[in-house]
């Protein structure tokens, strides 16, 4: 079973429905990108009239997390994942629809190959642009995952 975008938005809603019912979707899922969109809301968003951070850190962490999960399902071995910090910076007000891109997929193999070798823990950072309608960039998140390869009993 391969993943794709339809399985990712079902996964969404099943297992992470807070960010279901903010309206974050996967739009465009392949090997090394990533696109999740999120359009502003009522739900979403906060006393200033614009989309509420935490929303756009969901998109944003989803755009990255999706291709992680992705890469460990194609090396079909049991593999741990967890973001262990993040940075944000917010250039614009988030209005209309945002899309996260993430295009970082290839940073993942590497970190694969070396945790599957030496059954370490290996990090490394990932990074997803919030760009609005008219093409401005609203946001800009950095996501440091670890990954670890599981022990065989």
């Amino acid at each position: 079973m391969t993943l794709n975008k339809s399985k990712l938005n079902k996964f969404l809603m099943l297992k992470l429905p807070s960010a279901w019912l903010c309206g974050v979707r996967v739009n465009e899922f392949e090997e090394n990108t990533c696109k999740v969109t999120v359009k502003h809301t009522w739900i979403n968003q906060n006393p200033f009239k614009s989309m509420y951070f935490a929303v756009q850190a969901m998109a944003a962490e989803l755009s990255t997390g999706a291709l992680v999960m992705g890469k460990i399902q194609k090396c079909n071995r049991k593999i741990s994942m967890l973001v262990a910090q993040n940075r944000a910076k917010f250039t614009k007000k988030a209005t209309g629809k945002i899309s996260f891109y993430c295009y970082d997929g290839h940073l993942i193999d590497e970190a694969i190959k070396e945790t599957l070798t030496t059954g370490e823990g290996q990090t490394f950072w990932m990074k997803s642009t919030g760009i609005n309608e008219t093409g401005e960039q609203v946001a800009v998140f950095e996501f440091e995952w670890t990954i670890r390869a599981k022990q065989k009993l």
